[in-house]
């Protein structure tokens, strides 16, 4: 899919916050509400937008604790890498989770609600998982920034 500069920065409001009005996504990029809504639609029929959610500020519950878990897999078998994503995808406390190369196989960005709840399910997910050969966990003091939005101007056509 080819951009061009309003795709551009409807996208990147959009990710800024698509909560907004049609009507306000449009005074902002220089368009009707409804040529935002066929662009908008343009987009998801691509597959370029894959989904619209809320996102909570991380700062609003004290008690809330993220963890960077890096983690070492046995390599032996793809089939036990897949099982090892389901069981992380399967839980509401992976935030994020990368597949990456080097000393360590995989990224794991947890969020729980206090110490006990990080022990919990790190226990479930990492020490119990039977291919996970080690890991090693570094806790966020402050997550100065948090987010998933994708600078628009790297996107291929």
């Amino acid at each position: 899919m080819k951009l061009d500069e309003i795709d551009h920065l409807l996208l990147d409001e959009l990710q800024a916050d698509a909560g907004r009005t049609l009507r306000e996504l449009g005074e902002v990029v220089g368009l009707s509400p409804s040529a935002v809504q066929r662009r908008m639609d343009r987009y998801r029929a691509s597959g370029l937008l894959a989904r619209t959610t809320a996102v909570l500020n991380p700062k609003a519950s004290h008690d809330l604790v993220f963890a960077v878990c890096l983690v070492a897999v046995e390599r032996e078998s793809s089939r036990l890498h897949e099982a090892f994503q389901r069981r992380l995808l399967a839980a509401p406390e992976v935030q994020q989770l990368y597949m990456v190369y080097g000393e360590w196989d995989y990224v794991v960005v947890l969020v729980t609600s206090g110490m006990a709840h990080h022990n919990e399910v790190a226990e479930r997910l990492l020490t119990d998982a039977p291919n996970v050969r080690k890991y090693s966990t570094l806790f966020v003091f402050d997550p100065v920034r948090t987010g998933s939005a994708i600078p628009t101007r790297v996107l291929k056509p």
